[in-house]
């Protein structure tokens, strides 16, 4: 199963144009504090167990994000498992995003 990508300036443009999809953060909390957007928070360890919270959103567009992008891809891979049609991951993490978008968020 193939796991579909957005980039940071894709998905800035869809928050922009008022068509943003359901973004789910999968870091830690203690990471949250660090850098974020707004987010619904599972972080990946507690995915297997609250993956039914996004059921309201089963059928629209999913942006999975993490610190970089690893622990996002398996969030997608694991919900596409689970039936979600529409996930992506955001390229490079909300680190990229720091970089490229709000410069005035950390990287870590």
């Amino acid at each position: 199963m193939q796991i579909e990508e957005i980039t940071v300036q894709q998905l800035h443009s869809k928050m922009e144009n008022g068509s943003e999809p359901v973004i789910v953060d999968v870091r830690e909390p203690h990471e949250l504090k660090i850098s974020s957007i707004p987010a619904i928070s599972i972080p990946l360890a507690e995915l297997v167990t609250r993956y039914e919270e996004l059921y309201d959103y089963k059928n629209d567009e999913i942006v999975v994000i993490c610190r970089s992008g690893s622990r996002s891809a398996q969030a997608c891979f694991y919900l596409q498992n689970k039936g979600f049609g529409n996930v992506k991951n955001l390229r490079g993490g909300i680190n990229e995003w720091a970089r490229e978008i709000d410069t005035s968020l950390p990287t870590y």
